[in-house]
């Protein structure tokens, strides 16, 4: 999990010795979850409020990170669709108000 920092390997206090330089020049490593905006982040990143991207964002669902992409036959899609379990459901209450979820 990597971090651009603006003075890596400076730290203030004991509580940052997880942080570490890393690899690649003005980087930080973190090993555990990160926080921003929250003290208790329950995922390996939480952003807790917008967040601003200048540049490319990569999941593994983009195509820019798949190869020999090809179409299928409509078909047996179609057949398989029909196969699936589709459900409907309803936020823990506990769950949708710390994500500031209204509607459950």
């Amino acid at each position: 999990f990597f971090f651009q920092a603006s003075n890596p390997g400076q730290f203030e206090n004991d509580s940052d010795v997880l942080w570490q330089r890393g690899h690649v020049p003005e980087m930080i490593v973190y090993h555990g979850r990160v926080g921003i905006n929250t003290d208790a982040p329950d995922e390996a990143l939480v952003v807790c409020g917008n967040a601003k991207v200048m540049g490319r964002v990569m999941h593994p669902s983009d195509s820019r990170a798949k190869q020999n992409i090809r179409e299928v036959d409509t078909n047996e899609q179609l057949r398989r669709i029909t196969q699936m379990r589709l459900v409907e459901y309803d936020y823990k209450p506990e769950f949708a108000s710390v994500m500031g979820i209204e509607n459950t």
